[in-house]
């Protein structure tokens, strides 16, 4: 069982953003910039490209919604999107705020931010997410 199911699972905290019954979205706890999010099916998959279509398309439209809101509640030009699929082998997708080329560069020092911060921010999403519905 990877870290990812286990906080499907409720076995593992996580700063949900959103969730639907297949799909779960929370952020980074080692984000590159505020408001890094990581997309997920729920069904615990080792790759992207190994997810059946329907749970792969439904994934890109979650990861859209979020991307949306994201834009609106931390101030960036764009929200990058990052396949590595190398970290956890839980298919997933990093939706990070973007200023510049930069900002999606993994071998760049990380950020470290506090318990409180991570929850603003996830709030700070969730509303975004309110606004649209």
């Amino acid at each position: 069982m990877t870290i990812f199911s286990k906080i499907v699972a409720g076995e593992i905290p996580a700063y949900k953003v959103a969730e639907t019954i297949d799909y779960l979205a929370f952020l980074d706890i080692n984000p590159l910039a505020e408001g890094h999010v990581l997309v997920i099916p729920k069904k615990e998959v080792d790759y992207l490209f190994d997810l059946d279509d329907e749970l792969y398309t439904g994934l890109q439209i979650f990861a859209k919604i979020i991307a949306t809101a994201i834009k609106k509640a931390i101030p960036c030009k764009r929200v990058g999107v990052a396949v590595i699929g190398l970290e956890v082998p839980h298919a997933h997708i990093h939706l990070i705020p973007l200023n510049r080329m930069s900002d999606i560069n993994f071998e760049r020092p990380k950020l470290n931010p506090t318990t409180e911060e991570l929850e603003a921010t996830a709030h700070k999403i969730r509303e975004a997410l309110k606004r649209d519905v």
